[in-house]
Parts: C-alpha cells; structure tokens; sequence
C-alpha cells in the first residue's frame, strides 16, 4: 500500500516562505509523476503542481506560478514543494499525490500537512 508522509508545514507571515517535503515508500517512486493538492479551509480540494517521473518536466496552477516550485529527489523517495511569498490564499492543508493530480484528484495522498499564512 502507498506511503506518503507530509512535513514542513506551519505559520507563517504573508511574504515568507515554506518548504514542503513528502516521504513515499511502498511503490516504485522514480517511475512516478508525483504532485500536491491543497484544501483550503471550507472548500474543496484544489491541484497545485505536478513533476514528472524523472523531474524534468513541471506545472503549475496559475496562481502559485512563479512562487512556487515542485522538485524532487529520486534517490531518496522524495518530493519537495519549496513555497515563497506566501499569501493568505494559500493558507491550506497540502498534501502529496501519487500520480499527476492536474486533471484527477482522486489519487492516493498522505494525511497532509498544515500551512497558515498569517501575521
């Protein structure tokens, strides 16, 4: 059964900025797209970003464009989302995806991790 554990969440001001982490385990990870959704707070839940299996190809929801950025590191099962100048609108509970979330959000994630975006 997959496994992904978010981590990295946490309160931050409106303009800094946070890096997600996500540990996969129980699946062949190199040979998987990967990605993050987000739910925010009474809604429903939302793709933020997909990255190819061998990390070359990206994308991005158009608001998080440009201040966001999916990475990941093959050898050590793991993907990233490095998040900079946060806004109030991505206060949210973000969580990992096994395969591509951009049109199908029905894929297996981890229990998530909590951003607040805040002063």
């Amino acid at each position: 059964q997959v496994q992904l554990v978010e981590s990295g969440g946490g309160l931050v001001q409106p303009g800094g900025s946070l890096r997600l982490s996500c540990a996969a385990s129980r699946f062949t990870f190199s040979k998987n797209i990967m990605s993050w959704v987000r739910q925010a707070p009474g809604k429903g839940l939302e793709w933020v970003a997909d990255i190819s299996s061998g990390g070359v190809y990206t994308d991005y929801q158009d608001s998080v464009k440009g201040r966001f950025t999916i990475s990941r590191d093959n050898a050590k099962n793991t993907v990233y989302l490095e998040m900079n100048s946060l806004e109030p609108e991505d206060t949210a509970v973000y969580y990992c995806v096994k395969g591509s979330s951009r049109y199908d959000l029905t894929g297996p994630r981890g229990n998530g991790t909590l951003v607040t975006v805040s002063s």
